[in-house]
């Protein structure tokens, strides 16, 4: 195997490419941190919740932020993985926290009046609603999206495990995580 390998290429390749894209702007060894780290970004992302194309831009956002900020890197306090992963992240949860918060409400405003004849009115039923897409909103983006492709997509485990590439105990135990959170009103730690 030569060092050109993929499975031979470690954190120190990976840190050896981004100090030549420090110190000299070196384009191809960027090309090489690029070909590599964008694909696995973008499923990383996708399993945050980001749609693909969201995930596609998300990516090239980091491996941009990467570029730009190239000589930040330290590599005695992470690997590159670590690194360029930390500002994914941080650019999905910008992204979360700048969506609207847009919750959609019956044209006739009629629902108000109407009783379901369970002793509360629509519009506490809505309110309750509102208050759980608000909780829902509050909890980290993977058991978010976990609870919504359970109870929302009616999903099962195997299924969101399968689409989202997650172990089903992972899936089963986020799920345990979000509602213990959902029942305390998200105030608790998952």
């Amino acid at each position: 195997m030569s060092s050109s390998d993929p499975q031979v290429r470690g954190a120190d390749y990976w840190s050896a490419q981004m100090a030549a894209v420090a110190l000299r702007r070196d384009r191809d060894c960027f090309m090489r941190i690029y070909d590599h780290f964008a694909p696995r970004v973008r499923l990383y992302l996708k399993g945050l919740g980001s749609p693909e194309a969201v995930a596609e831009e998300l990516a090239q956002e980091a491996l941009l932020r990467l570029w730009q900020r190239a000589g930040l890197y330290d590599a005695t306090c992470s690997n590159l993985s670590t690194w360029l992963f930390r500002i994914a992240r941080n650019l999905h949860i910008d992204r979360v926290r700048r969506e609207p918060r847009w919750v959609p409400m019956d044209d006739e405003p009629g629902w108000l009046d109407k009783d379901d004849g369970s002793g509360f009115s629509s519009a506490e039923s809505h309110a309750d609603q509102v208050d759980l897409q608000h909780r829902i909103e509050r909890l980290p983006a993977v058991q978010a999206r976990l609870i919504r492709m359970s109870y929302f997509e009616a999903k099962s485990h195997q299924e969101i495990a399968d689409e989202l590439g997650m172990p089903l105990g992972t899936v089963k135990s986020s799920l345990r995580r979000a509602f213990q959170r959902l029942q305390l009103g998200v105030r608790g730690q998952a």
